[in-house]
C-alpha cells in the first residue's frame, strides 16, 4: 500500500493527505445542505445532486493528480496566453446578456451539450496571478523601466480585473489584493506599486461612480448591489432583504450549533438558508458540529497554509516560490473570506469554501492550484543534490535547469 502511495501521490504527502481530509469531509455537508439545493434548483434529488457533487470532486482529484506530474515551469510559460485568451472571454460573458436562467450571465459562459457553467473570472484570477509570478521571475535583476512595467504589468492587471470588476466585485478586490501581496512579497519597488494601486483606485472609484450616476445608461452592472450589501451591514435597522435574511439565518444556524450542536445532518438552518451548500456553507457546519467542527476546520486550513509556506521555502527557483505562494494564499484568503460572510464579519461576498462548497469551476480551479503546489513540492532538491546540479552546469543560472 505505501509503495503504490508513493507510485501515484507525488509530492508533500502532508498536503495532499488535508486535500484528501477536505474532500471527504465535504460530502456531509453537502449532502445535508441539499434539500435546499433540490427546492432552489428546482430539479433531481438530493442523492443526485450529492452524486453530482462526487463528480466534481472525481474530476477534481483527478486534475491534481495529472497537474502535479507536470513541470510547474511550463505554467509560467502559457500565462501570457491565458491571460490574453481569458480577457476575450470575460468580454464575452459581459456582452452576452442580463441573465442566464435567473443567474448573472455576465459571470458564466455554459458549456454546450453538457450544461455546465465555468466563470471564467475564476480561471482569470488564477492565470493573471501566475503571470505575475513570471513576470518577477524574469526580471528579478534588473531595473524596472517605466515602460516596462506599463506594458508587461500594469496593462494585464488593470485590463483582467477591470473586466471582472464589473459583475463580480467580490472576485476583482481579491484579485487585486492579492496581486499586490504576490508584488509585495516579490520585491516590487513600492514606489511603483503605489502608483499602479493609485491608478487602479481612481478607475474603480470612476466607474463606481458613473454606474450610481447613469445607472440607466449602464446596464449588467452589480454596483448599485454592492452599495446596498455594504449599507446593510453597517445599518443597525432591521431588513427584509435576501443578503440581510441569509445573514440573519446563518447567525442563528452558527448560534444553534455553538450552544447544542445539532449533529451531521440535523439542521435545520439548511431548509431556509439560501445557499446553504455553497456560499453559507460554513453556516451549517457549525449547527451539526459545533465549535468543535469550525475549529478543526478552520485549523485544517491554517495546516495548508503552513504546509504551502514550507514548500515555498525549501524550491530553490525564485519562480517555484513565487506561483506557490500565487496559486496557494488565494485558497486560504477565499476560505476566510467565506467564513467571515457566515459570521457577518464581513459584508455578503459570494465566495465559495474552497474543497468544501458544492459547485463546479471554482473547485477545479482550486484543485488546479493546489496540483501545482504539489507540482512544485516534486522537484525540491536536497542541499546535496543541488550542489551536484551546481557542479553539473557550471555557470548556467540553477533558475533555468531546475
Amino acid at each position: 500500500m505505501a509503495t503504490l502511495i508513493q507510485r501515484y501521490f507525488k509530492g508533500d504527502k502532508p498536503l495532499w493527505s488535508f486535500i484528501l481530509v477536505l474532500a471527504i469531509f465535504s460530502f456531509l455537508p453537502v449532502y445535508s445542505a441539499s434539500s435546499n439545493l433540490v427546492y432552489t434548483v428546482g430539479t433531481g434529488t438530493v442523492f443526485s445532486h450529492l452524486m453530482k457533487h462526487a463528480g466534481f470532486l472525481f474530476v477534481g482529484i483527478l486534475i491534481i493528480y495529472f497537474i502535479q506530474k507536470l513541470d510547474y515551469r511550463y505554467f509560467g510559460i502559457f500565462a501570457l496566453t491565458g491571460v490574453v485568451v481569458l480577457a476575450v472571454l470575460l468580454v464575452f460573458t459581459l456582452v452576452q446578456g442580463e441573465s442566464i436562467g435567473g443567474a448573472n450571465a455576465s459571470r458564466w459562459i455554459m458549456l454546450p451539450g453538457i450544461g455546465v457553467g465555468i466563470q471564467p473570472s475564476t480561471i482569470a484570477s488564477q492565470a493573471l496571478l501566475i503571470y505575475i509570478a513570471r513576470f518577477l521571475t524574469k526580471n528579478r535583476d534588473k531595473e524596472y523601466d517605466v515602460n516596462v512595467v506599463i506594458v508587461q504589468l500594469m496593462l494585464p492587471m488593470l485590463i483582467t480585473i477591470g473586466l471582472i470588476f464589473p459583475s463580480n466585485g467580490s472576485t476583482a478586490l481579491m484579485l487585486a489584493l492579492m496581486c499586490g501581496a504576490l508584488l509585495f512579497i516579490g520585491g516590487f519597488p513600492i514606489k511603483y506599486l503605489s502608483i499602479i494601486g493609485a491608478i487602479g483606485l481612481a478607475l474603480g472609484g470612476t466607474f463606481i461612480w458613473a454606474a450610481l450616476t447613469f445607472s440607466d445608461k449602464m446596464g449588467n452592472t452589480r454596483v448599485h448591489t454592492w452599495v446596498s450589501r455594504i449599507e446593510k451591514f453597517f445599518s443597525d435597522e432591521s431588513q427584509t432583504t435576501l443578503e440581510s435574511y441569509q445573514v440573519l439565518h446563518a447567525k442563528a444556524a452558527i448560534a444553534r450549533g455553538i450552544t447544542e450542536m445539532a449533529g451531521p445532518g440535523k439542521s435545520v438552518f439548511k431548509q431556509t438558508l439560501p445557499q446553504s451548500s455553497s456560499d453559507f456553507i460554513f453556516a451549517i457546519i457549525v449547527e451539526e458540529y459545533g465549535a468543535v467542527g469550525a475549529i478543526l476546520l478552520v485549523a485544517t486550513f491554517l495546516i495548508i497554509l503552513f504546509r504551502i509556506c514550507v514548500i515555498a521555502s525549501k524550491i530553490h527557483t525564485v519562480f517555484g516560490t513565487l506561483l506557490v505562494f500565487a496559486v496557494g494564499i488565494p485558497i486560504i484568503f477565499q476560505a476566510m473570506i467565506n467564513m467571515a460572510v457566515a459570521v457577518n464579519l464581513i459584508p455578503v461576498t459570494g465566495q465559495p469554501l474552497p474543497m468544501i462548497s458544492y459547485g463546479g469551476t471554482a473547485m477545479w480551479m482550486t484543485c488546479v492550484s493546489f496540483g501545482i503546489i504539489l507540482s512544485v513540492s516534486t522537484q525540491i532538491k536536497t542541499p546535496e543534490e543541488l550542489e551536484i546540479e551546481r557542479k553539473r552546469y557550471s555557470g548556467n543560472d540553477i533558475e533555468d535547469i531546475a
